[in-house]
């Protein structure tokens, strides 16, 4: 057992904090030191030393006191006094983009799940319009990030000051659909077709119009098209061009998790075999990933867990395949993947705290 670590989260009042604040306070090599929870405090609560977690998330009571944790004024002070190592923000994509050069500059290191770092080309970040790209300080913390995948980056990821969480929808189509692009077997020319659904959480605690119940409830809806800010993540990390993949995002009526279902055609004749053995061999070392060989994933099945589940079915000229990918939005799409990344950065086992 190595030494404790003293984590920090920002961010802890949504629905991706609430879920990072229940896996840390839970994690097997953190229960002697709980995460100090920081964020914006009013001075009334400030004036009581923050706000109980019990207050903001009462599920996350329990026997052991972790509901008397408290929600503290932020402050790089606070986070020096109590010895904090490694930091998540769970925070926008604008206040990550600050805090995080801060903090790697007062030797933190830093686990983002936000989508300031996930890019490289600027062409692709465009789509967030951050008003400091082309900084020399963006560009000199963006070559520190490493893209929080595990099952692509284990190694470099060992090693991170910075990890940027990839986004929950890049994650449910990027696993399925980088290792047969690796393999060489995907006919790109014919183009893939990324057909994702999500359920309400997905869009963050903040209710607009398109997430409230009357709007959302009975209702099937597609957004985004050619437009959405995951599709950056597509390109760079399985490696193809815009014009390669049509990735369209839907809202479904549900709390949580993610269905996607891609239409891919082949070079060449493959056989249900084949393919099942370049998953295999390339997820052969990846705990948080399950394969299907016979039935399709569900979104039930993988809910309120931090698997990614891939199934496919083979067409009889083995020359087109319809993969089916689910996951939790809120955990594999995001807090758990943040856990699963600080396994990975601090040597433990990869699936520690997380099945």
């Amino acid at each position: 057992m190595t030494k404790t670590i003293q984590t920090a989260v920002v961010g802890v009042t949504g629905y991706a904090g609430a879920e990072l604040a229940r896996l840390l306070l839970r994690h097997p090599r953190l229960q002697s030191a709980p995460p100090v929870f920081a964020g914006r405090v009013d001075e009334k609560d400030a004036a009581r030393g923050g706000i109980p977690l019990s207050e903001i998330h009462p599920q996350l009571a329990d026997s052991n006191g972790s509901g008397n944790l408290k929600l503290e004024p932020f402050s790089w002070e606070l986070l020096a006094s109590r010895g904090v190592e490694v930091l998540f923000l769970a925070t926008p994509h604008e206040q990550s983009r600050e805090w995080a050069p801060e903090a790697l500059a007062r030797g933190l290191r830093v686990i983002d799940l936000s989508g300031a770092w996930r890019l490289v080309d600027a062409a692709n970040r465009a789509v967030y319009a951050f008003e400091d790209d082309g900084s020399e300080l963006a560009a000199a913390t963006q070559a520190q990030a490493v893209y929080g995948l595990p099952e692509l980056h284990r190694a470099r990821i060992a090693g991170a000051r910075l990890i940027a969480n990839p986004g929950c929808y890049a994650t449910s189509i990027i696993l399925p659909l980088r290792p047969l692009v690796a393999a060489g077997l995907v006919d790109l020319a014919r183009g893939i077709v990324a057909d994702a659904k999500s359920g309400v959480s997905g869009a963050g605690k903040a209710p607009t119009a398109r997430t409230h119940f009357m709007y959302a409830a009975d209702n099937l809806s597609a957004y985004g098209a050619f437009t959405h800010r995951h599709t950056g993540e597509l390109l760079e990390q399985i490696g193809i061009d815009a014009s390669e993949i049509i990735f369209t995002p839907h809202l479904l009526p549900i709390p949580r998790g993610i269905l996607a279902t891609l239409y891919v055609h082949f070079h060449e004749p493959q056989t249900r075999d084949s393919i099942a053995e370049v998953y295999h061999d390339f997820f052969s070392v990846s705990p948080m990933v399950r394969l299907f060989d016979k039935a399709l994933p569900q979104i039930q099945y993988s809910v309120r867990t931090n698997y990614a589940d891939i199934g496919f079915q083979l067409a009889a000229d083995g020359r087109r395949v319809v993969i089916v990918s689910c996951l939790d939005n809120l955990l594999k799409g995001a807090s758990g993947q943040a856990v699963q990344n600080l396994n990975v950065m601090l040597g433990w086992p990869e699936a520690e705290g997380l099945e």
